[in-house]
């Protein structure tokens, strides 16, 4: 199945392009992140807080224009044709 990826700001920057088509077969969040990551190192960085191993810290992420909170979270199943957004969260201080 296709999962359409489309990064914001600075992960646009960090990924080199603005979206991807990305093959994935029963695919959920997680293993999309581990997908793209894989084949993007560059993003695991930015994508991928590095105590937790988690990559909701550094990013909103976005099934079909819905949080993954108020879904399954990283379990959320994605299906042929869903859009993904990862959306860079700004920390400051």
């Amino acid at each position: 199945m296709t999962i359409n990826v489309k990064f914001v700001g600075a992960l646009r920057h960090a990924s080199g392009i603005n979206a991807d088509a990305v093959e994935c077969e029963e695919c959920s969040v997680k293993d999309l992140v581990q997908k793209i990551t894989r084949k993007s190192p560059e993003l695991k960085r930015n994508l991928i807080a590095g105590e937790l191993k988690d990559p909701r810290p550094n990013s909103l992420i976005l099934v079909n224009g819905r949080e993954i909170s108020v879904l399954d979270g990283l379990k959320t199943s994605l299906k042929d044709g869903d859009e993904v957004v990862f959306v860079p969260v700004v920390h400051g201080g």
